[in-house]
């Protein structure tokens, strides 16, 4: 339930002979977040995101080109950007050569070109090579300077694969307006990015995207980490942005615990807090990351609306994401 995709073209186990050690270095105390951020992901290559017919022809799903393959350089000359891509290929005959990665292999092909009316190549190829939107942070660890943030992965809507970061930067963003939640429509924060970069991605894994923390670390009261064994089903808050840059609490209950490790919805929760709900509706997209905090410590944070009843939510233990961030 990530963000508002924008197009640019658009436990580490020791075992020994007694038993198993778990070694754990992320912090007892975490500063928690509840900001709002807005989320710049690149990747290797260009990828392919949509063919288009010339002519009476799909040239490119001709040659063997696929919707998600990544290309990685056009006549041996390595590429990251669509407009890398483009110069290579304004200076080339009627035929180019391209290499892309599919499905982690690395494979090759050549594409015919077509000339339009001002005498630009056409490629058939709709490309991208970044993701833009924004989310919730959830956690800064002040001793690591990891932060985490949204609890799921980002995922390229038109192709459903997970991107694999080359690298990525967190902003800080405000809200601009809210867009609230109906059964069966999610609703969705508005934003707009400041031009200050606060941190760097490293990973984009399904417990979320983690990397780290570069401005000044915030002044802010810290939370005790909580073990999954110490949260129970009752009242509990999140830390959200609905307008501008201003956390507020907003108070929800939770329903059923999964102690699972591997699951991602380890929290299952809704809304009850009066405000949120004639605000939003329920839970809404930019809203993944939000941290729920109860009796004073930080237990996990928002990662899914429930669809068709957007009043509940999912929510991933805390310290999966710790564990994630580390690794």
């Amino acid at each position: 339930m990530f963000l508002k995709k924008i197009k640019k073209t658009f436990v580490i186990i020791l075992t020994s002979f007694i038993m198993p050690i778990s070694i754990l270095a992320y912090s007892d105390y975490i500063i928690v977040g509840g900001e709002n951020v807005g989320i710049e992901i690149n990747w290797e290559g260009v990828m392919v995101v949509g063919l288009y017919e010339i002519n009476g022809k799909y040239k490119a799903s001709e040659a063997g080109i696929k919707i998600g393959d990544i290309i990685t350089s056009i006549n041996n000359q390595n590429i990251s950007t669509i407009d890398e891509m483009t110069d290579i290929i304004s200076k080339s005959n009627d035929k180019i050569e391209i290499t892309f990665i599919r499905d982690n292999k690395l494979d090759h092909t050549t594409l015919e070109l077509t000339k339009d009316e001002n005498n630009v190549y056409k490629t058939g190829l709709y490309v991208k090579d970044q993701i833009k939107g924004i989310g919730t942070l959830t956690f800064i660890d002040p001793n690591t300077k990891l932060f985490g943030a949204l609890g799921h992965e980002i995922i390229e809507k038109t192709t459903g694969k997970i991107l694999e970061v080359k690298d990525g930067k967190i902003y800080n963003s405000k809200v601009t307006n809210i867009e609230p939640s109906r059964d069966g429509n999610p609703g969705e924060k508005n934003a707009v990015f400041k031009e200050t970069t606060i941190g760097n991605i490293k990973e984009n894994t399904n417990k979320g995207i983690f990397g780290t923390y570069e401005d000044e670390i915030p002044n802010k009261k810290l939370y005790k980490v909580a073990s999954p064994n110490e949260i129970k089903q009752g009242e509990a808050k999140i830390l959200t942005v609905l307008n501008n840059e201003e956390i507020k609490e907003y108070k929800i209950n939770i329903l059923k615990i999964s102690e699972t490790k591997e699951k991602t919805k380890n929290l299952l929760f809704e809304i009850t807090d009066e405000e949120l709900l004639e605000k939003t509706g329920g839970i809404i997209q930019g809203m993944s990351g939000s941290p729920i905090i109860q009796d004073d410590k930080i237990i996990g944070a928002v990662t899914h609306v429930v669809v068709d009843s957007p009043k509940k939510g999912y929510g991933i233990f805390i310290t999966n994401m710790l564990e994630e961030a580390e690794n």
